[in-house]
């Protein structure tokens, strides 16, 4: 089990002292936790108690994950989500859980065991049991999954295939200005695992929908992500709305995959905000 690191401890106990319902937010593949500063302080401002904890041996800046790609290989979705678990279950009071991309399947897994008060899934990659494979998406996990030695990897994306499958839906600038900013390597074993979760009745990419006690669960959506369109997220959703808790999904109309960091993102915090509002 990976080590909770002392950066992750003070935000626990920070939590745990403060009083206030925690809310934790987990990133996707191709960024860090730095990803989510902003929503932190909407949250903090809102009255929660924010953590961004990592995965495991996250580095802790853009450029020192550029510079050093070998930590971020060999991450399964099951030892993360077990590392997220370690992390929750340290805390006093159950937490909000938001994630995105492949944070949106790790909070899904997370809530599915009994974990999260609320939680909120973004443009999450699919688990078992999601069928729909829209063209864009199997362009969009190519640089991953076209070469089958980098399900050990840790693989970049350049800027081309981030502006296809992160920035498509802002102008050049912008664009530019999110690769840089934002994107680093990311493991490859957990897109083989979800490209092969229908195929493996063991798999790790799989979430436990029917658990009562998951809590309320919202799923958002941009219109135009090309890594998880709408029909990715809406098959997800009908998987999930059958849990007896409270069940949405809300569409952010012209936002592709990065609408949590892009210029657009306090819509899609604001958005969260008000659902976890509702139930923590």
């Amino acid at each position: 089990m990976a080590v909770v690191t002392e950066h992750e401890v003070d935000q626990i106990e920070q939590a745990n002292a403060s009083g206030k319902t925690p809310v934790v937010f987990i990133h996707g593949l191709w960024l860090l936790p730095s990803s989510w500063d902003r929503w932190a302080q909407v949250f903090e401002e809102a009255g929660y108690s924010p953590l961004m904890p990592g995965w495991p041996d996250d580095p802790d800046t853009v450029e020192e994950a550029n510079a050093h790609p070998e930590v971020f290989a060999k991450k399964s979705v099951g030892q993360v989500a077990d590392h997220f678990d370690q992390i929750i279950s340290r805390l006093t009071v159950k937490p909000a859980v938001i994630g995105h991309s492949f944070g949106g399947l790790l909070t899904q897994i997370v809530a599915g065991r009994g974990r999260a008060a609320v939680s909120v899934a973004i443009d999450p990659a699919p688990f078992r049991g999601v069928l729909p494979l829209p063209i864009s998406a199997l362009k969009s996990s190519r640089p991953v999954l076209g070469n089958p030695a980098n399900r050990n990897r840790a693989v970049p994306l350049t800027y081309e295939q981030f502006r296809f499958g992160f920035a498509n839906a802002v102008d050049e600038d912008e664009a530019k200005e999110l690769y840089n900013t934002y994107a680093v390597p990311a493991a490859g074993t957990p897109l083989f695992q979800a490209a092969t979760a229908n195929l493996n009745p063991w798999t790790e990419a799989k979430v436990n929908s029917k658990n009562p006690e998951r809590g309320p669960l919202l799923i958002i959506s941009g219109e135009k992500d090309n890594t998880v369109p709408w029909a990715i997220a809406n098959a997800s959703y009908k998987k999930q709305k059958r849990n007896d808790s409270v069940t949405e999904i809300v569409e952010i109309p012209n936002r592709g995959h990065a609408l949590t960091i892009d210029s657009g993102w306090r819509e899609v915090a604001d958005t969260a905000l008000a659902f976890v509002k509702r139930f923590a």
